[in-house]
């Protein structure tokens, strides 16, 4: 065959356009002979039968590699996008510990053969620091809500968010971060200009332009089901850490977290109400053998993702109320003062047990902070929140 790629990078883009992500087969033959003479082996059908079956409709409608090959660079350069391959200098080298995880069971669990990457940033670079937040795509407004502040306070923190880009939790996450100008990424199961949900297209062109939009599809690939399910081992491998934000009993969530507990990544979840078929996913995690970690903030994410040694996350702040801002002489005069009756100085300072002086110069400012009136010479509370 005279008409093979001449660039491995486009060879191996030629591959993933006709074999599914992670396919063991295909990657032991390209581990055995290099991505150029894997193609060949392919169009001249020197591959195990069962690769022949699945290939056998690309080979017949393409006669020349090299052509699809130059189809498919250009399609990539069409749509803003790049390829990377391992031994890129972005490439990120934590996805090689899918090869740890990987068996026959589970035949698309190997790493990505390139990664089509849309956006300005260094996958390697953002990814470094990074966590995932995952979630329900039919997400509660509380849901919605954590995911939210989690991502905004992890990217104000220097951390990368990575998600999926669905909606509900994934689109929570990915704007919360962009919203306090942290990078997202977004791992698609579709090509990088195939976008999906079409009503996520605004977030997607926010990404791209802040973050990154990456996926192991070539252009012009549409979303799959089974597609949505191979990408997750993806975002599970690229972050320090997973956060589980709602989940049913059945939910692609899930299915990411199963991918990082057993690549040894964090795993973690946020509580919900009890009564919320949104969180049922979620506590059980709490219930499952991957000791999956409970989390409330941002502090909490970067205290277990970072490890022994790292920052402890503060105690939450403690709410202050109006009473608690009083001086001891104000708060005594108005636990003093009883509710819904009026009172004269002289017995309101003794039942406060302070001189009559001072209650009056005390009273005068109670009333200039809105706590006391004063009707026909005797005081009154003028509200009751003060506890």
């Amino acid at each position: 065959m005279t008409n093979l790629p001449e660039d491995p990078r486009h060879a191996l883009m030629l591959l993933s356009s006709i074999v599914e992500p992670g396919d063991a087969e295909l990657d032991d033959l390209l581990g055995e002979v290099g991505p150029i003479e894997a193609v060949r082996c392919v169009w001249e059908r020197e591959v195990p039968e069962r690769l022949q079956r699945i290939t056998s409709a690309a080979v017949a409608c393409t006669r020349d590699p090299r052509e699809r090959c130059e189809a498919l660079v250009s399609a990539t350069a069409a749509c803003d996008s790049r390829v990377l391959v391992p031994g890129d200098r972005e490439w990120p080298e934590q996805l090689r510990d899918l090869l740890l995880v990987c068996d026959t069971d589970e035949p698309h669990m190997r790493p990505p053969r390139c990664l089509w990457v849309r956006g300005e940033g260094d996958l390697g670079a953002m990814c470094r620091r990074s966590v995932a937040i995952v979630g329900a795509r039919a997400a509660s407004d509380y849901g919605r809500h954590v995911a939210d502040g989690i991502a905004a306070d992890l990217a104000e923190a220097g951390w990368t968010v990575i998600s999926g880009g669905a909606v509900g939790i994934d689109r929570a996450a990915h704007l919360g971060s962009l919203a306090r100008g942290g990078p997202t990424v977004a791992v698609l199961a579709s090509g990088v200009e195939q976008l999906y949900p079409q009503g996520n297209r605004p977030m997607f062109d926010l990404i791209a332009q802040k973050g990154l939009l990456v996926s192991e599809w070539p252009p012009c690939s549409s979303p799959m089901r089974h597609r949505f399910l191979t990408r997750n081992r993806v975002i599970a491998a690229l972050a320090a850490g997973t956060v589980v934000i709602e989940a049913g009993v059945r939910s692609g969530a899930r299915n990411t977290a199963r991918h990082a507990a057993e690549l040894d990544r964090v795993l973690m979840f946020t509580p919900g109400p009890v009564t919320s078929s949104a969180s049922i996913g979620t506590h059980e995690l709490a219930r499952g053998p991957w000791e999956a970690r409970l989390v409330t903030r941002a502090e909490e994410v970067i205290e277990d993702v970072t490890g022994i040694g790292g920052p402890m996350a503060p105690s939450p702040p403690t709410q202050r109320k109006a009473f608690d801002r009083l001086t001891e002489v104000q708060a005594r005069l108005v636990e003093a003062l009883p509710r819904g009756y009026v009172i004269d100085e002289g017995r309101l300072a003794a039942a406060a047990g302070v001189p009559v002086v001072t209650a009056a110069e005390t009273l005068d400012r109670l009333r200039e902070l809105g706590w006391v009136e004063l009707l026909d010479g005797r005081w009154r509370l003028a509200r009751i929140e003060t506890a």
